[in-house]
């Protein structure tokens, strides 16, 4: 009778650490539906246009560098050369224009990057300012802000006009052991309103489907904490709610059943 009680109370004592084990896979593991080597269709990225607030450089080059310098904004040296950081980005106003030396306010807000540098370059010739004129725009300060349950929590910096939401929490620290997986919220703002849309990593369909896919200037990544983490966070809670009380309990029964086997 006793060998049968204590192989029922080991494999009640394995069963609740298994279980245990499991959960805690199931609440970290990203894309748990995804299988190798079939084809998932993701949400095709949109080229980023600009608002109001957005900075942004135009540079404009052609032979004659002097009438060239007329048209960007920038500092110049004692020796007459430029430097990245000689370099002024352009604001965009609340109007959406921006305003070029020389060549007057210019709109830019709902324009791509492209579609500016070629209303620039439109302008100039029509205006028989310069001859043969190549214009580069780059956004100055592209970014992202990361809240919540995130290794890195702040504002981060894109590296080029185009990073999905998982590129985008691995530049943020990736989550905490803390993080809700399956419900991270993206906060996007476009011309003055904020929508909210709700991504569970654990899916692809809910992840590669979603418009916040691939993020945009200035979206707000938030992160929600677990169940485990407000219990650690709620000095109030009871005993039996604490973490450390769950995590010495596996403890207390192998003693008590080394106790009772004696």
């Amino acid at each position: 009778m006793k060998v049968i009680s204590r192989v029922l109370t080991g494999a009640l004592l394995a069963g609740v650490l298994l279980l245990s084990a499991c959960s805690q896979v199931a609440n970290i593991s990203y894309l748990q539906d995804i299988e190798p080597e079939v084809a998932t269709r993701i949400q095709p990225p949109q080229p980023l246009t600009l608002q109001p607030g957005d900075r942004l450089q135009i540079t404009v080059f052609s032979r004659d560098r002097e009438l060239t310098d007329l048209f960007n904004l920038s500092d110049r040296t004692t020796s007459g050369s430029r430097s990245e950081s000689d370099r002024h980005p352009y604001t965009v106003d609340t109007e959406g224009t921006v305003e070029i030396p020389t060549l007057g306010p210019v709109h830019v807000a709902g324009l791509t990057r492209q579609e500016v540098a070629d209303e620039v370059k439109y302008r100039l010739l029509s205006s028989k300012l310069l001859l043969d004129p190549t214009v580069v725009v780059e956004f100055y300060d592209l970014s992202f802000y990361a809240l919540g349950e995130v290794g890195h929590p702040g504002r981060i910096q894109i590296p080029n006009d185009q990073i999905n939401l998982l590129e985008a929490l691995t530049l943020a620290g990736d989550l905490t052991l803390y993080g809700k997986r399956e419900n991270v919220l993206v906060l996007r703002t476009e011309d003055g309103v904020q929508t909210p849309y709700v991504v569970d990593l654990t899916n692809r369909q809910s992840l590669y489907e979603s418009p916040v896919f691939y993020l945009r200037q200035n979206d707000m990544i938030y992160v929600e904490p677990n169940q485990k983490k407000a219990n650690q966070a709620d000095q109030n809670a009871s005993t039996l709610r604490s973490l450390g009380f769950w995590m010495s309990l596996p403890s207390y029964i192998v003693s008590l059943i080394v106790l009772l086997t004696r």
